[in-house]
Order: C-alpha cells, then structure tokens, then sequence
C-alpha cells in the first residue's frame, strides 16, 4: 500500500491504458480523480476504482479550457483533500501525416495533448507549492513520441514535446520537491481494455495500426516477445508515484518491451535471414 491515503488526479480514463494506471494506483491505496471529456469514461472509472474499495470522483472536463480545469481541481480537494499525484495521460490521435493533416487538426492535437498537460499541472503544481506537499507529476509519452512514425505526424510530435516539458517541469519544481517524470507505453495487448469496454458498456475504438504496407501486426517486433498490458503501465506508475522513487525527477520511464532500444534491422518474430543471403548482405559498420 505505496499510496495508502493519498490522492491522484487521472487525467485521461479510456478503459485501455488510463483505466489501468488507475485501478493500480487505487489497489495500492489512492484515491483517485477520475477527469474526462467523456463523462462515462470518467464515471465507468471512478465505479471501477470504488469498487476495489478506494474513493473515487468523476469529473467531465475540457483540458484545452482554464476555467473549467481549476472548477475541475477545487471539485477534487472540496471531496477527496489536496492532490499528491497528477497524472496527464489524456490524448487526441488523428492519423493523417504530413501531407493530408490540416493546420486545424495540427494545432487542435497540440492542445489537447500539450497545453492540456501544461495547464493541469500549472495548477496542480501551484497547489502542491502553496500547501508544501512533495508531490509527484506522471506525464504518459508513446513511442511515438521517441520515434518516427509515418502517417501521425500530429500525435507524434505533441508526444516528443511532453518529453522535454517533463524535463523544463521536474528542474522548475525540484526546488519545492515536488518531482516529473513521464512514462512510455507503446503498442498494447488488447485484452483487459477490451474486457473493460464489455464491463463499463461504452464506446470505445483502440488505435488502428499496422494496417498500412511494411507494418507488422500484434507482437511481432516486441523484443520480450509480447505487448505490455495497461497493468503494466499502472505498476509503473505506482512506482513513479511512490516513495520508491523519491530521487527520481525529469526521467522517461519506458515500459515498451524493448521497442525503443531495439536495433532497427531485428524484427522479432519474423522469419530469419536465410543464411547465405545474410552472409552476403552489406554490413552496416
């Protein structure tokens, strides 16, 4: 019970990867916000995280507006007290690239993903200074944030720039020992999500990825040979969160199976080289 007793803002509650975060964060003792758009995602949350015995809130809110952040936070402390941990994990993906993407759906993914961050952890931030808690900020990246990934230029970029606000973040605040760090996701197994949106009975529809020529499908290309599962990502995230990483500011957490520090020739899970091709095939050295 890392958290027992303290209190997280989830930002962001789809039933995939925050939903995770969230149920994990409650099974080691938070209480947590639960803040969406979506109001059945947020209340289909907070249910969930009440049902593992923690208090929970849900919250509708749009995070490119001000005003309805800061009625959002005073909401959280009037019912669960001063917030300990903010996590920013809410996200908008139009999958268009350079070419197709228009400069509204450019700015519009930049709002949401990177002024949405920025603004909610101004105001967590500034009510941690105010009460002297020595709080914790968890920003979630994606591997596309550290890679190039054709056909979402939008996504990707907003997701590289969380990467060094975490950075800009964690030195402005360490002074008042309130610690940022981010997490990576990457490619995620579908199973609990899914069995999320069968139990909350809402409308939810995963990413569509591999469906364009050269890319592969499920786990291939996961050098631990399969996708992380949100859970995963909650457990990190506790750690993040907790005393266990009391020294740790302004780091990326990659909880991806390897696929960011995979050498870009190796492709898990495809067929092998024929051997006397690959002794004749150019070395890259």
């Amino acid at each position: 019970m890392k958290l027992e007793g303290k209190t997280a803002v989830l930002v962001g509650c789809s039933p995939n990867i925050n939903a995770g975060i969230a149920l994990e964060l409650a099974k080691d003792g938070a209480n947590v916000v639960c803040a969406d758009i979506r109001l059945d995602f947020a209340e289909a949350c907070a249910k969930a995280v009440g049902q593992l015995g923690r208090k929970a809130v849900a919250v509708e809110v749009d995070i490119t507006d001000e005003a309805q952040i800061e009625l959002a936070l005073r909401k959280c402390e009037t019912d669960l007290g001063p917030v300990d941990i903010l996590l920013n994990g809410a996200v908008l993906q139009i999958r268009h690239g350079l070419l197709e993407l228009t400069g509204k759906q450019f700015r519009r993914q930049m709002d949401v993903i990177l002024l949405g961050t920025f603004l909610f952890t101004k105001h967590v931030a500034a009510a941690m200074v105010e009460r002297q808690r020595r709080g914790a900020i968890i920003n979630i990246i994606s591997t596309e944030g550290h890679q190039g990934n054709p056909g979402n230029i939008g996504y990707g970029t907003a997701k590289g720039g969380l990467l060094n606000f975490t950075r800009a973040a964690a030195m402005e605040l360490a002074p008042h020992g309130i610690r940022v760090n981010s997490m990576t996701p990457t490619a995620t197994d579908p199973s609990e999500g899914d069995a999320r949106v069968a139990a909350w009975g809402v409308d939810w529809q995963p990413p569509v990825v591999g469906s364009r020529p050269g890319y592969t499908v499920g786990d291939l290309g996961v050098p631990l040979g399969k996708r992380p599962s949100p859970s995963d990502y909650g457990r990190a995230a506790v750690f993040l969160a907790s005393d266990d990483a009391k020294m740790i500011t302004g780091i990326d957490l990659r909880v991806d199976g390897g696929a960011v520090a995979r050498y870009w020739r190796w492709n898990p899970g495809l067929p092998v080289l024929d051997a006397g091709l690959a002794a004749k095939a150019p070395s890259d050295d």
